[in-house]
Parts: C-alpha cells; sequence; structure tokens
C-alpha cells in the first residue's frame, strides 16, 4: 500500500510539473505575440484535462479571461449549423442530394448554369458554385440592421436589390464540385433551418443542441446567462487596442425588433456563418460530442450513423478542382475539414474562425482521441513557419500537443480499481481558477459526504447531504480562500467512495 501511494505521488507529482510546464509555455506564447486575451482548452479521450485562460476579455474595464469567457468564434459557427441542419436530415426532413429550391420558396439557380440544381450537400461542402459576392456586405449590414431584414433571394436572384452576378460563379458550374468558401452557403442553410423547422434559427439551435448539453452558448447574444462573460474583439490600430464588436459594457444590447421577420426569408439574421458565442470549456464538450459518436453523457444529439456522415470528406483537393486557401483547405466534409499541416504528421479535424481580430481553431483526432481549442481575442501574429496557418496557431498546437501524454490521469482513492457504484464525473474545469463543478451519479437514496484535501492530505472542507435521490447531482467548489496546487474531491456514501484530482492555479 505504501508502494501504491508513493508511485501515486510521484505521477501526481510529474503530472503537476506538465500543467505548470504547457501553463508556462502557453504564457510566453501570449505574452510574444501581445494578445489582448487567450483561452486553451484540451481534451484527451472524455475528459478536459487542461484548461489555460489569459490576458484581458475586456480592456476597458479591466475584465480577466475566465473559465466563463465567452467568444465570439467566427466560422467554427459553421461546424455547430451543420450538426443542427442534420439533426433535421436524421428525423427525414429532407434529403442530402435534393435541390433545396422547394424549401427556400424559390428557385436558387446560378444563372450560367440554370438546368443544374443546387442541393443541401453542396451548401455544406462549398461545392455549389456560390460566391461572396459584391453585393453580400450590402446585403449583410441590411441584414442585421433593417426591419424587416431583406429577403434571401434579394441577394441570390437577377434583379434582387442587393443581387450582383459575382454571387454565382461564371466559371464553375455545381455539378463541377468546384469548391470556393463562401460564407452565403451557411446563411442560405440558417434560412432553410427555419423553412423546414417551423423555428427561428437561433431558438432551434438552442433547444436542439446547446440548451440539452447544459451550454451556455447561443447565435443570440440575449440567450447568453451574463453579458460580463463576452469577450470584446479587437484590432491594433495606431499603437492602441480598438474594440471591434462586443463592446457591451456589462449591459446587454436592446432586444432586436423583429416583429416584421417571417421565419424562413432570411436565417442570416442570427449568424449561422459565424456569429456564435460560447466558451472554450463549453466549445470542447462539442467538440467530445464528435469524438463520441454524437453522444455527451447521457445526451445524444445525433446518431452516430450522422456523425460519420457529417465528417466524410465530400470534395478532396487534386491540384485544380477548388481554391484551397494557400494548403488550409485540402479536403471539407459537411461544416467541417482535415487538416494535415496545423500539427506535423497529425491528421486533425475540425474548422478555423476569424473575424474582428478574433482568430479561433477547434481541431482533434479521432486517432489519437485527443483535441484542442485556441481563441484569442486579439493579438499580433504573421504566417506560419510551414503551413498556411498563423504562426502563433503553429506554436499553441504544437505545445499543447508536445505536453498531451502527461496530461489527464486518474487516480483511484486507495486501490488501484474504478468505483463501480457511485460514479464521480471529470471535475471541470480543471485546472480551474476560482469555482470547480463536481458533478456525481448516485444509484440509490443515500447520504452523501463531500470532502476536499489538499496534497498533504490535511481536510479543507467539508459537507454533508443527507438523503440525496438516485441521479445527477452537482455542487460548485469555491476555493477563493485557497492558495494553488493540487486538491483531491472525494465523494463517499455508506458503501461507496469516489476520489479526483484538481489542480487550482491562480
Amino acid at each position: 500500500m505504501r508502494f501504491i501511494r508513493f508511485t501515486l505521488f510521484i505521477i501526481l507529482i510529474q503530472e503537476l510539473f506538465s500543467q505548470l510546464a504547457l501553463d508556462q509555455q502557453l504564457q510566453s506564447i501570449y505574452l510574444n505575440h501581445q494578445m489582448v486575451g487567450m483561452s486553451v482548452a484540451v481534451r484527451r479521450d472524455s475528459t478536459l484535462v487542461f484548461a489555460g485562460h489569459y490576458g484581458k476579455r475586456d480592456l476597458a474595464r479591466s475584465l480577466p479571461v475566465t473559465d466563463s469567457t465567452v467568444y465570439r468564434i467566427a466560422s467554427i459557427s459553421k461546424l455547430e449549423t451543420s450538426m443542427a441542419l442534420l439533426k433535421l436530415y436524421e428525423e427525414g426532413r429532407f434529403g442530402l442530394d435534393e435541390d433545396v429550391s422547394s424549401y427556400l420558396g424559390f428557385q436558387l439557380r446560378n444563372p450560367s448554369y440554370p438546368s443544374q440544381i443546387i442541393t443541401f450537400r453542396r451548401l455544406l461542402s462549398h461545392t455549389g458554385s456560390l460566391r461572396d459576392g459584391s453585393g453580400y456586405n450590402s446585403f449583410l449590414a441590411a441584414t442585421y440592421t433593417d426591419n424587416p431584414p431583406p429577403d434571401l433571394q434579394s441577394v441570390l436572384l437577377p434583379g434582387g436589390l442587393y443581387y450582383t452576378a459575382d454571387m454565382f460563379s461564371a466559371s464553375r458550374s455545381p455539378d463541377a464540385g468546384y469548391f470556393q468558401y463562401a460564407n452565403i452557403n451557411f446563411g442560405i442553410i440558417g434560412t432553410l433551418i427555419e423553412s423546414i423547422s417551423g423555428v427561428r434559427f437561433d431558438l432551434y439551435c438552442k433547444q436542439v443542441l446547446f440548451d440539452p448539453l447544459g451550454l451556455d452558448a447561443s447565435f443570440n447574444v440575449q440567450h447568453l446567462v451574463n453579458i460580463n462573460n463576452v469577450a470584446v474583439l479587437y484590432r491594433r490600430s495606431g499603437g492602441q487596442w480598438v474594440a471591434q464588436t462586443d463592446q457591451y459594457n456589462g449591459h446587454y444590447p436592446p432586444p432586436r425588433d423583429l416583429s416584421g421577420y417571417i421565419i424562413g426569408n432570411n436565417g442570416v439574421v442570427y449568424g449561422p456563418q459565424g456569429g456564435l458565442r460560447i466558451s472554450a470549456a463549453d466549445l470542447s464538450k462539442i467538440m467530445q460530442l464528435r469524438m463520441n459518436g454524437g453522444r455527451l453523457g447521457d445526451q445524444c444529439i445525433l446518431e452516430p450513423a450522422t456523425v460519420d456522415l457529417m465528417f466524410t470528406s465530400v470534395w478532396q483537393h487534386n491540384g485544380a478542382n477548388g481554391n484551397t486557401y494557400s494548403g488550409m483547405f485540402v479536403n471539407y466534409a459537411l461544416g467541417n475539414h482535415r487538416s494535415t499541416t496545423l500539427l506535423v504528421d497529425q491528421v486533425l479535424t475540425g474548422h478555423p474562425g476569424e473575424a474582428y481580430g478574433l482568430i479561433s481553431d477547434m481541431y482533434f483526432s479521432t486517432d489519437g482521441h485527443y483535441g484542442i481549442i485556441f481563441i484569442t481575442n486579439g493579438g499580433i501574429w504573421s504566417s506560419g513557419a510551414h503551413s498556411a496557418w498563423y504562426d502563433v496557431e503553429e506554436e499553441i498546437f504544437a505545445a499543447c500537443y508536445a505536453n498531451l501524454n502527461s496530461l489527464g490521469y486518474y487516480y483511484p482513492a486507495s486501490e488501484p480499481q474504478l468505483p463501480v457504484k457511485l460514479t464521480l464525473w471529470p471535475l471541470f474545469p480543471n485546472p480551474f481558477n476560482a469555482l470547480v463543478t463536481i458533478r456525481f451519479s448516485l444509484p440509490v437514496t443515500d447520504k452523501v459526504w463531500l470532502r476536499v484535501f489538499d496534497l498533504r492530505g490535511c481536510l479543507v472542507e467539508e459537507s454533508c447531504f443527507e438523503g440525496l435521490r438516485p441521479g445527477d447531482h452537482q455542487f460548485d467548489w469555491n476555493a477563493d480562500q485557497c492558495p494553488s496546487g493540487v486538491y483531491w474531491i472525494s465523494i463517499e456514501t455508506h458503501s461507496d467512495r469516489c476520489v479526483a484530482k484538481c489542480l487550482l492555479l491562480r
């Protein structure tokens, strides 16, 4: 027994040093690129094994980036929009290779190729010949300000107020399968979700995706739990950081007047192409959903076959069949792609984002059973050393991957076996800087003791709960008065005990 405890102690110290080493490396990257703020999350198997937060989410009010900081994540939103659409596909509401025109209420055609249809699959994979033409930005501005917003057809049909001929390719037909990344594809998808479901896009995503997973996330800022958690996005100008968007100063913006809006006319209103706001930790749960075949905990959002379909490549670059964005996109599936250049010798699946000074990345390896998320609300960077990515993205992912194998061990309470009755779920966030959530499942009604010990085994806090009913239970431990270090969380009933480790980093 002494040998087991000594061995566990050595492993624990090794992991602590690995956590601190990664934290120091990320801190150095953060400083070198003069970032305003930054969040990094690493998942291994089903556990969030690292969550680092640096800098400020709001410079004017000197608010730090924390576990709860919510970012407008830009084009990673396309992955979540795709999941929402595929939920309807799974219900048999449409076919991926159907003409979308019958669902839109108008005929969507490339005027240069009027006989060729544009399908759901082609929209999701950017292979339907649509472009973000010169009329797109004016349409977008009107969509975000006018009541009612302009109909989608006003930018897609010849003669429409915002239509320009370059909204479609004149040389690449839909049947050609030529890849050209264009945000308008996902504006159309958002509209299709509304027309098929009969529910406003932001509400539909909240109902079928974010609420079931318990996420503080939405395409509508009004839905967020705390407006103070939203990160302001910045760009550098004249030697100063200038806010670009989401500077709410602690007050929810006035609700949008959509009294004249008709559901299914223009789903771009809530930004299906890039308007999702979510924290790095909650985004990692969506990443884990894919790694788990559509399931997270007791929630099944998509069936495994649908998930496999979503991540099956539709387009593969052959040298002349698409715009690769300097090698970033060499294949594309349904709202996601694979990269072999962000991390050398690693195949990663996910999506990047960039807007208003923010850059974001969510990528995972199904073979390696890990995932990495990086988000910053402003900084200074340049082209990468060996790929189409920015140097800061390469550095972040390389640092996380280098420390991956020493992150995220499980340590049993006394014997090297997992509990068979009482279940203590992975602590979240972990590492943490103020609050850690303790979630456990109880098989029968019982008395439960919750105890916290420091690394020396000294009792830090104790609570007792009489007659807890079977099911899931959740408590938060506030460590405001405790120093940085390793702590053990113990959950004990009359017959079982579970213990897990957490790391408090100030």
